[in-house]
């Protein structure tokens, strides 16, 4: 009831992502520091800090899924707060972010 225990937003674990990015159905968006990003990311991922972050400027993906993704999910979430305030129809991150990814033994560029 009232939704307690649901997601504010769509979330996917990491092998979810790891199997969209395979099929190549997914852009992610990291949205970390970019001394963050330089130490280890998702590889393929474009690096928006949320410090300077723009619902407007993210990168148009095309056919693919927008994923936004940080070191543990709470700055995507927030990232995702931003996109909605903008209407941008960006609605997915990582669950557990980039410590997550790295837990599971996923690639890391």
């Amino acid at each position: 009831m009232f939704g307690l225990g649901k997601p504010k937003h769509k979330e996917l674990s990491p092998n979810q992502l790891a199997a969209m990015l395979r099929e190549d159905r997914a852009l992610v968006v990291d949205v970390r520091e970019p001394d963050e990003f330089a130490a280890g990311h998702i590889p393929g991922a474009v690096n928006m800090p949320l410090s300077g972050f723009r619902a407007s400027q993210l990168p148009d993906p095309g056919d693919k899924v927008l994923v936004l993704n940080c070191a543990a999910g709470r700055r995507s979430a927030m990232a995702l707060d931003k996109c909605g305030a903008a209407q941008a129809e960006v609605d997915t991150h990582l669950a557990g972010g980039f410590g997550a990814w790295r837990a599971a033994g996923l690639p890391v560029e």
